[in-house]
């Protein structure tokens, strides 16, 4: 019964506010709807692909060799370990088959040309786990901002009317003064969570991209032990 109470009293104070109030009110919780779909999907997906990476390096840990390993190995670019790996043995059989055209067999140069696609291909999933991450961010900075231009504009709004009317009566200062408080409250109940998913999302990913350069460099390790 309370919540029924507070939403309509709210509802009521949307309802006083002028055309100005009522939009930014209304875009304020488009991008709270949309912050909280962007939040609980990348949350999803880091936690799928930590996954869907631990389990492709333990069957890679299983294997005696990594360079004659099956087709179906490279065939995992979905999983960003899988596109990692993938890279860097197709430009490690790739330089070989260059060399071996030339006549040439250089090891080094091999190595050379797999750890660039590993560098390669290591820029390429950062990008794509930060990915919505500059969006939330966005909303994260704007929202409190908006909520100021709201509050700003109606308090402009409530002495515009006191001034107008010359009395300074409730009803004169209700739209005005609705709009200021509502906007304020609109700007912090989108900033408040989205910064607190923000920095959580921000942690994980960095855990998730440090965890991708180890995975890079113990595969470079491995590739040049293996080509000896």
């Amino acid at each position: 019964m309370t919540l029924f109470f507070a939403t309509t009293n709210i509802w009521e104070v949307f309802l006083r506010c002028d055309a100005v109030g009522q939009a930014i009110t209304v875009g304020l919780a488009i991008a709270s709807i949309i912050a909280w779909a962007v939040m609980l999907g990348k949350r999803n997906e880091l936690t799928q692909l930590r996954y869907l990476n631990l389990a492709f390096e333990q069957h890679l840990r299983d294997q005696r060799t990594v360079l004659d390993l099956p087709e179906s190995y490279r065939n995992k670019r979905s999983i960003p370990y899988g596109d990692l790996f993938s890279d860097a043995l197709d430009a490690y059989e790739r330089a070989g088959e260059i060399a071996a055209q030339k006549g040439i067999e250089d090891p080094r140069a091999r190595l050379e040309h797999a750890e660039n696609a590993l560098q390669r291909a290591l820029a390429r999933q950062v990008l794509r786990y930060e990915s919505s991450m500059v969006f939330l961010a966005s909303i994260v900075s704007g929202a409190p901002f908006l909520g100021l231009l709201g509050t700003v504009w109606g308090v402009m709004e409530a002495f515009s009317a006191v001034a107008m009317q010359q009395s300074a009566s409730i009803s004169t200062l209700a739209p005005g003064v609705s709009a200021a408080l509502l906007t304020t409250i609109a700007g912090l109940v989108v900033a408040i969570p989205s910064v607190f998913g923000y920095n959580y999302l921000f942690a994980n990913t960095k855990r998730l991209i440090t965890e991708l350069e180890n995975f890079a460099s113990s595969l470079a390790d491995r590739i040049e032990l293996e080509a000896k």
